[in-house]
């Protein structure tokens, strides 16, 4: 019997509203989408604990979520992947186009989850294997500080053994950590990164191409001077990887991909448009109905072997401004089951934002400041101007959502981030007199703000 992963482990911990309540910590509001994410989640849990025969026929519940940009879309996913440690990937359908067309083709997406995956099976095991990764690097640098000396002369393996123990001891309470030393450490390949673009197979084939160059010109051993602090990270690296089984690593990797991992297909609804003829958008069509074996359950080529599909969780997401879901082709709609419409953001949004999120905005630029002893103080008037202000900017020009505030809180706090390395111990207090006097003019100056905003 395999023992259960880190992810698997968190996984059945999960219920649906435990992942609210820890998604309510970084996103305000959406509880529709955050509720549909928890069940899709819970429900991978689920599917394991059924009979195996059942819970192969048993597919995920693809979902679309629908709203304008900056209302959390994105950030529901990506907390999602983190909560549970799931492979998680994000990429911009507009990205792909058909097959035939030069650019990325879909399948590179699923590579793409794999070697996410590879990385994150890679670390775990690495972390596993720390302590001794740990003791092997030491073991290396007390050999180069206390070389063996010959045994010929009677009791040098005594002496030897009692200075190499002293060393051992100078190196663990770190006494040694800025005395310098030369190791030797593996030089990467010398063939550079290659990446094709091309027709259906052609990007394979360069995957491959790169797999056979690194084999032929495998990297090599180069002497490098360095404090002892730094070539025991070093050291632990190399240490680590010789303990881990590349091969172990790989199947774990393609277990979690397949059964657990996560793909966040944003700006969906830039290939929802039917063809309309000629121009760059004329593969859009195409695009979905290359993607739609990929969702539905197919087989994917990678350089770490075959990934199966049929069990990924694809969550799209997309404002549609100027489509419909009902203007993808009925296939693909079919594959995304649950839809979610995420509301815009108004005052009291913003108000949350600025001040709910476990690394909410002001925490972060308070943050920032506090590194040079300057001191931000905002009161509640001041934020509650925030709030209106972000409101006002949406109305008056593009609604970017959240995002606004991003802009709003870099201009009132310009002049201080500016002037911060040389006003240490200050304490500087911002209210709606002082927030006003410093956004109100840009934001009613609607010529100045399409610049500046």
């Amino acid at each position: 019997m395999t023992l259960p992963t880190i992810s698997e482990e968190k996984e059945a911990g999960l219920t649906p509203k435990e992942i609210v309540r820890t998604l309510d910590r970084y996103i305000v509001g959406q509880n529709d989408a955050k509720k549909a994410v928890a069940i899709a989640l819970r429900n991978r849990w689920r599917r394991k604990m059924v009979p195996p025969e059942l819970g192969e026929d048993i597919l995920p519940k693809n979902i679309v979520m629908i709203g304008p940009t900056g209302v959390g879309k994105t950030e529901i996913a990506r907390r999602l992947a983190k909560v549970a440690n799931l492979p998680f990937l994000k990429i911009e359908a507009s990205k792909f186009t058909e097959v035939g067309y030069v650019g990325r083709d879909v399948d590179s997406m699923i590579r793409d989850l794999m070697e996410a995956g590879v990385r994150m099976a890679r670390t775990e095991a690495e972390e596993r294997v720390r302590t001794k990764a740990e003791e092997a690097a030491q073991d290396r640098i007390v050999d180069i500080l206390s070389p063996r000396p010959s045994f010929e002369e009677a009791g040098a393996e005594d002496g030897d053994s009692r200075r190499r123990e002293k060393v051992r001891l100078l190196l663990k309470n770190g006494s040694l950590d800025d005395r310098e030393v030369t190791i030797s450490v593996q030089e990467k390949g010398g063939m550079p990164m290659m990446e094709i673009f091309s027709a259906s197979g052609m990007e394979e084939m360069g995957m491959n191409l790169q797999n056979t160059f690194s084999n032929m010109f495998p990297g090599r051993q180069k002497e490098k001077t360095t404090t002892v602090k730094e070539a025991i990270k070093l050291l632990e690296q190399q240490e680590a990887q010789k303990l881990v089984d590349d091969d172990k690593v790989v199947e774990e990797a393609r277990r979690r991909v397949e059964q657990t991992g996560i793909i966040f297909l944003d700006e969906i609804d830039k290939i929802a448009g039917r063809e309309g003829g000629h121009g760059p958008d004329v593969s859009r069509e195409g695009v979905q109905r290359d993607l739609l074996p990929i969702i539905e359950g197919t087989t994917v080529a990678t350089k770490y072997g075959p990934v199966k599909t049929d069990h990924i969780l694809f969550i799209a997401a997309g404002a549609f401004h100027v489509t419909t879901p009902s203007d993808m082709i009925p296939e693909l709609q079919g594959r995304f089951p649950i839809r979610v419409e995420l509301s815009s953001l108004g005052k009291d949004e913003f108000r949350r934002i600025l001040v709910e999120p476990e690394n909410s905005l002001i925490k972060q630029y308070t943050a920032l400041l506090k590194t040079e002893q300057v001191h931000l103080v905002f009161q509640d008037d001041g934020i509650d101007c925030l709030a209106e202000l972000a409101v006002q900017a949406n109305d008056r020009m593009e609604n970017i959502g959240a995002r606004r505030l991003y802009t709003l809180m870099e201009k009132l706090l310009e002049e201080i981030s500016y002037d911060a390395p040389e006003m240490a111990g200050s304490k500087i207090p911002f209210n709606r007199t002082e927030v006003e006097r410093t956004l109100k003019d840009i934001i009613e100056d609607e010529d100045m703000s399409k610049y500046v905003l």
